[in-house]
């Protein structure tokens, strides 16, 4: 049987949530369930999220413009649509391109740290 929630607990409006800037030119906006976390990434041009890991699963999708991942040493620049998906420990980095570009990341569990 699933909990129930206020109706207004279902929904979230644009552009609420906790918003942080992480690195120089890339902020996050996030929102989170218990034990799923929903991130929108805006990166500037040029910005870089330097090499890094969590023990958070991390799976995300590009929304606009591109960037370039490295992940587990493998390199590759991704555009609108594709889907990278992180193992927790994992070492990462990420670099955005010549313009502007936005993604949607997804963490299990939630990263207390973007709360």
């Amino acid at each position: 049987m699933s909990e129930m929630m206020p109706n207004d607990a279902y929904f979230i409006t644009a552009g609420q949530g906790s918003r942080h800037n992480i690195f120089p030119g890339v902020d996050i906006l996030t929102n989170a369930g218990k034990g799923l976390m929903l991130s929108l990434v805006n990166f500037e041009p040029g910005s870089v999220v330097p090499d890094h890991s969590h023990p958070h699963e991390q799976m995300g999708m590009m929304i606009s413009g591109q960037l370039e991942f490295t992940v587990g040493g493998v390199t590759k620049v991704l555009g609108p649509g594709e889907i990278w998906r992180i193992p927790g420990g994992v070492v990462h980095r990420v670099r955005a391109l010549d313009g502007p570009a936005v993604a949607l990341d997804i963490f299990h569990p939630i990263r207390e740290d973007y709360l």
